[in-house]
């Protein structure tokens, strides 16, 4: 038997914050992840809300060496460019005039690591089949690849799981998001078309008949690309999925042009309808950080941010609670408004993205009572 202060599973981006401020404030920690790293995951556009948390993390200079960076968004427009480019440094608010895009298997893999290396007691290949909670702990058991299955005791368990939703489907919390209906098609292509000068590293989005598309400009001239739709086109589609992803964006101005002369080179997947809620994200000596609650839509580039913001929130959250348990329930009702205002805003403005008045917005800004820079 392991024992701990605080289990974590899930070693991506929430999972590996989590565990790592634990550590820097003394606790004993282990994290468990089901895959190996470096492993494909999708998600690779960060915001600039980011780099503050890894400052605080010790990790944004090595984040800076995997990096392409990343100086705002552009969205298409009737210009003399074709599109409009939002730019971090003219956003209302104090963050960081940029943010990076990264390889993911890059990303989480650097994280990682460096929760091990503030001694979290970290293994990969190893699934955690259940979790109990007997009064004044947590007992879970896990199976690695190899070798035997054992017990982990902790006094706290987090689930970081992501869209595995370990607690979300083990308490049968998780619903599909009662107005989100959306499914995802994307790879990596080698020679599409980049912004010039300074814009070489925003991301674009487009919009097409169903959804919408994006472009994710990596390292190596690799460029992520990938179009958002109900599942309901994806369901009727007639050819295969990499001639289907073409397809659809071709069919979009400006986009089809940048892919002239692309070849894809790997990565071709597909999600399903993957917008979910869990009715609870906490519970006694229990508590979710970042995709294991909730997921909407990839739109604004928010999942990696709302991962990490919620993994120190959660750290910082358990800390207090393990010096004081009887202060659990409040606290975790903090944890839980911080969480569900940041996934109420961003849902409102999914909601409305793909209505006339929105595409205006982003097509034609204007800068009456400081709209663009909101």
């Amino acid at each position: 038997m392991i024992e701990c202060d605080v289990l974590v599973v899930g070693g991506g981006p929430a999972g590996s914050t989590t565990a790592a401020f634990l550590a820097q404030r003394g606790h004993r920690v282990v994290l468990l992840e089901r895959d190996r790293h470096p492993r494909f995951h999708i998600g690779e556009s960060l915001l600039p809300a980011n780099i503050p948390i890894l400052e605080r993390l010790g990790v944004l200079d090595a984040v800076r060496e995997i990096g392409v960076l990343k100086l705002g968004a552009d969205f298409p427009a009737t210009n003399g460019n074709g599109y409009n480019v939002f730019r971090f440094r003219r956003a209302l608010g104090d963050t960081p005039p940029y943010a990076f895009q990264v390889k993911r298997e890059e990303f989480d893999e650097l994280l990682f690591r460096h929760a091990a290396s503030l001694g979290v007691d970290t293994r990969q290949g190893v699934r955690v089949r259940s979790a109990d909670f007997p009064p004044g702990g947590v007992v879970a058991r896990a199976e690695p690849e190899s070798g035997e299955p054992f017990t982990v005791k902790a006094r706290y368990l987090v689930d970081a799981t992501g869209r595995d939703a370990f607690l979300g489907d083990a308490l049968k919390l998780k619903r599909k998001h009662p107005r989100h209906r959306s499914a995802a098609l994307f790879a990596h292509f080698r020679g599409v078309e980049r912004r010039p000068g300074e814009d070489a590293g925003n991301i674009s989005i487009y919009t097409h008949e169903h959804g919408w598309a994006w472009m994710i400009p990596l390292r190596q001239d690799v460029v992520s690309v990938g179009i958002v739709a109900d599942p309901w086109l994806f369901k009727n589609r007639s050819e295969p999925p990499a001639s289907f992803l073409r397809r659809v964006l071709d069919a979009v101005p400006g986009a089809r042009e940048r892919m002239a002369r692309a070849e894809m080179v790997g990565n071709l997947h597909a999600t399903g309808n993957y917008s979910y809620v869990c009715g609870r994200i906490t519970g006694p000596r229990w508590m979710m950080a970042g995709d294991a609650g909730a997921f909407v839509d990839p739109i604004f580039s928010t999942g990696v941010f709302l991962a990490m913001r919620a993994g120190e929130q959660a750290a910082m959250t358990i800390g207090r609670i393990l010096e004081d348990p009887t202060s659990e329930r409040r606290l975790q009702r903090a944890y839980e408004r911080e969480v569900w205002s940041g996934l109420r805003a961003l849902s409102w403005f999914i909601e409305r993205f793909n209505a006339p008045a929105t595409r205006m917005l982003f097509a034609n800004p204007r800068n009456a009572f400081g709209m663009e820079q909101a």
